[in-house]
């Protein structure tokens, strides 16, 4: 007589697996522009605030200016040549500012205290006096820039990515490239120009990546002081300069990875609008922040 069959007992499942879960929390930046790399070098705890946290700044009444006199050196470049003069320039600038305002509104507030716009006529006579300091020093009716205000984005072999925005391009006839920033300060004593030039043969490496060429000339501008500037790169001083990013790329991936931004106080502190959240002055800053996406600035 057959045995009856046992009746089947359901094997217990195994355990899900749980899914391996994308890593969370601060991300490395995937690019590095002349503005925020400066601001490692000079204190990490400002890049911080201004990458990973995005904090709010108020606008300043010198940068603005800054704003203002380079969209007028940029337009005035539309005119026919004959037809670039100081008084064309000077009479861009209220235009130009009423034209920020409308894409800034918020730069108003500088003036909000100013009902009967004293200051502001002070102000937009102060950045027309550096658009006509500027005939001084460059003859726009003799000059053709092939860019303006140029958007540059170049990728490095280990991937990092380098962006900026250039002031003017020129090129010659023989194919020579110059690239031109203008500057509305001073030209600083040669012990702190090493920023200005690290931005400028920042830019050389971009435009080398590029277009395969070797900038011939970089200029600075300085409508405050009325000096113009220039040097010749060599290949030797790209290389220099990449491997001067890598090692702040690295930098700031450490501390991007382990939270530790110190701040570095120096004699540019008495401008950040951060000071209440920096402990140089005994503030604390914001907890850290965790990042869904790469940064980049």
């Amino acid at each position: 007589m057959p045995r009856p069959q046992e009746p089947a007992v359901p094997r217990p499942q195994e355990p899900a697996v749980p899914r391996a879960q994308e890593p969370s929390g601060p991300r490395p930046p995937s690019s590095l522009s002349p503005s925020r790399a400066s601001d490692f070098m000079r204190c990490p705890l400002l890049y911080r605030f201004r990458v990973i946290d995005r904090l709010p700044e108020k606008p300043s009444e010198a940068a603005t200016r800054g704003t203002l006199v380079h969209a007028v050196l940029e337009r005035l470049f539309d005119a026919p040549a004959a037809e670039r003069t100081a008084p064309r320039a000077r009479a861009l600038v209220p235009r130009q500012w009423d034209r920020l305002l409308e894409t800034r509104p918020e730069l108003g507030e500088l003036f909000a205290d100013d009902p009967e716009g004293e200051r502001l006529a002070q102000w937009l006579g102060e950045a027309e006096g550096l658009v006509e300091r500027w005939f001084a020093l460059e003859d726009p009716t003799s000059l053709e820039p092939a860019e303006r205000e140029l958007s540059v984005e170049a990728e490095l072999d280990s991937g990092l990515r380098l962006r900026g925005v250039i002031d003017r391009v020129d090129v010659a006839p023989t194919g020579e490239v110059r690239i031109v920033d203008y500057k509305t300060g001073r030209a600083p004593r040669p012990e702190y120009a090493d920023e200005a030039w690290f931005q400028m043969v920042f830019y050389a490496l971009v435009v080398r990546r590029l277009k395969g060429v070797l900038p011939r000339r970089l200029q600075l501008v300085y409508l405050g002081s009325g000096d113009v500037i220039t040097y010749d790169p060599v290949e030797a001083d790209l290389r220099r300069v990449e491997r001067r990013l890598l090692a702040l790329w690295e930098a700031i991936r450490r501390a991007t990875e382990t939270g530790d931004w110190r701040p570095r106080k120096t004699r540019l502190c008495g401008w950040c609008d951060h000071q209440a959240l920096c402990p140089e002055f005994r503030g604390t800053p914001p907890v850290y922040p965790l990042l869904a996406g790469g940064a980049g600035a």
